[in-house]
């Protein structure tokens, strides 16, 4: 048996015989045409790309009707890619220089992926797979060529391979393929988000294991704990068919619970928003039960194009989730560029910082392109008047950088009333609370600020000074941590001594092993991943506030995350046994 740890993206337990999918290398003919042969060669290109559209397009009417508006938006992507006048100019050009169609392809498009992975950031690292895809797709009808296992299944199997594309995890048959595994990709690819609506257990970025795996053996992808286990043994075996059953049954549970009001036993309401990324999230994020946004994260705007987003980009994209979400909260978390989001624009800027994570991001990039920063709070401020908008800051550190932020806000808002154009002033104004020098400074910040958000990635991350992403250390990274959970209680303190809204938006809050604890602590709002809602719906309606209270008071006692983990685990186990999927 062989335990392998990734990237969980799409929760789940899915049992099964692996099949390894081949790799899908072409060999790229590097042969020069004769002059009579170009024009044969580029009808033959044309010919290639109309199939390719025509698949291209039916994948995104199946993504439409199965998935949704957001998900065939994917698709739509790649067909103004494929049908982007300049790409098919380099490739004609290279053409009637007389080198074939296949070398054309691969040599123009290798170079659009190579600049995406240059540009620095996984994020748009990621989006290099779609240039992949479309050249495998080109290449396919050019060569004739196909990776034809997909098409041939015949039973259920859990697919392995080194990377899916997003039109391969789109088009697979979900009775079929039961949960796949890849060797690359994180959180923010395409494949990712795909499996996720898909509701297939998956897992991404577990590194080279193919070579471990002969095709034979029987596999389990545990999606909820990113864990591939090659050639279980019994007990595994036993003990993860039971979690596959639970799991199943849980679902069917958890969805019962949705039309039922989220509060504790006696009777105090909890508020469950959702985090967002893009504003075609928002439906689904209602139909998961959310009852606002609670973090919008605004920054895929940038990352999402190859041109800077306009004001009227921003307002289009605020107004869509305002109107998803009518009279409900709606927290617009200004730009956090930097550290591993960097657009290209900017990245020229900022090269080969030693430490992107400590150096210009999120508010202090805000702060030094000052006009980057008005064209989005001039949005924000539009949009205010069809809804609850609400303004967060992220990375606030000292007191002056968030009355320096808010300045531009108030310098926004006149510009705007000279101009004579309709805007709301009175929007809430928050900030992150993810370093540790604001949460030490936290009643200072509470006199001046609407609201708190926790963020609790960055705060763990810069508390216990840990890279999360880096395997290296990423078992010291702890939200149990007792210096943490110290932090979060002193912002707590601050702002109910001031009177002031706290949240929690960071992973931990989407942890139902944390949220009895942080209810104790005294929060009754949360932002999490909507997939996560039905879950944390079942704690709150398991647990009193007293009991919310003790837990909380008997895990500060603890000295290490260790041992507040596993009373927190216990705790869990008494309050929700079926929600607690494996030991």
């Amino acid at each position: 048996m062989q335990i392998k740890r990734g990237i969980a993206v799409s929760p789940g337990v899915a049992i099964g015989p692996a099949m390894v999918l081949g790799s899908e290398n072409f060999r790229i003919p590097h042969r020069y045409l004769s002059a009579s042969a170009v024009g044969f060669e580029l009808t033959r290109f044309h010919a290639a790309l109309e199939a390719v559209c025509r698949e291209i397009s039916t994948n995104e009417k199946l993504a439409r009707e199965r998935l949704g508006e957001q998900y065939a938006a994917i698709f739509s992507a790649h067909l103004m890619l494929v049908r982007d006048p300049q790409l098919l100019e380099q490739v004609e050009n290279r053409i009637k220089q007389k080198q074939s169609p296949e070398y054309a392809v691969s040599q123009v498009l290798g170079q659009y992926a190579k600049q995406l992975q240059n540009l620095g950031g996984q994020y748009l690292a990621e989006r290099s797979v779609d240039i992949f895809d479309l050249e495998k797709r080109i290449l396919r009808h050019l060569l004739g060529e196909r990776r034809e296992e997909l098409g041939h299944l015949t039973e259920p199997v859990l697919l392995l391979a080194n990377n899916l594309t997003p039109s391969e995890t789109a088009n697979l048959d979900r009775k079929l393929v039961l949960g796949f595994a890849t060797e690359v990709g994180g959180h923010t690819s395409h494949t990712a988000i795909l499996a996720g609506a898909m509701e297939i257990p998956a897992v991404v970025g577990i590194g080279k294991f193919l070579s471990d795996v002969t095709g034979s053996e029987t596999i389990i992808i545990d999606g909820s704990h990113g864990l591939v286990i090659i050639d279980p043994d019994e007990e595994t075996l036993i003990k993860y068919r039971s979690s596959e059953e639970r799991y199943r049954s849980q679902e069917r549970r958890l969805k019962s619970l949705s039309k039922l009001p989220c509060e504790t036993q006696d009777g105090v309401t909890i508020t469950l928003l959702g985090n967002i990324e893009f504003p075609q999230e928002a439906e689904p994020c209602k139909e998961k039960g959310a009852a606002g946004i609670g973090l919008y994260r605004t920054e895929f705007l940038y990352l999402e194009s190859n041109r800077e987003p306009t004001e009227e980009d921003h307002y289009q994209a605020y107004c869509q989730v305002l109107k998803a979400f009518p009279n409900r909260p709606v927290t617009i978390r200004t730009l956090d560029l930097g550290s591993d989001k960097m657009p290209g624009a900017l990245r020229a800027k900022y090269p080969d910082s030693v430490n992107p994570a400590l150096s210009v991001r999120s508010i202090r990039l805000s702060l030094q392109h000052l006009q980057l920063f008005k064209t989005q709070l001039r949005a924000a401020l539009r949009a205010a008047l069809y809804g609850d908008l609400r303004i967060m800051f992220p990375l606030i550190s000292t007191l002056l950088e968030f009355r320096q932020a808010k300045m531009v806000l108030s310098d926004v808002a006149e510009d705007l009333e000279e101009q004579g154009i309709p805007f709301r002033r009175d929007v809430s104004v928050g900030m992150m609370v993810e370093v540790p020098s604001a949460a030490i400074m936290a009643e200072e910040f509470a006199q001046e600020v609407g609201f708190f958000s926790l963020g609790t990635n960055d705060l763990i991350q810069y508390t216990l000074a840990v890279d999360r992403a880096d395997q290296a250390v990423a078992n010291l990274y702890r939200s149990g941590d007792p210096s943490i959970l110290r932090m979060i209680r002193n912002v707590v303190n601050a702002a109910v001594k001031y009177n002031i809204p706290v949240s929690v938006c960071g992973q931990m809050s989407s942890d139902a092993l944390f949220l009895p604890l942080l209810i104790g602590m005294g929060i009754r709002q949360f932002s999490v991943t909507p997939h996560a809602i039905p879950e944390l719906k079942e704690v709150i309606r398991s647990l009193t506030i007293s009991k919310a209270e003790n837990i909380a008071k008997r895990a500060e006692t603890f000295e290490v995350a260790r041992d507040v983990e596993n009373y927190l685990g216990g705790e869990l186990r008494r309050l929700c046994p079926d929600l607690v999927q494996l030991d």
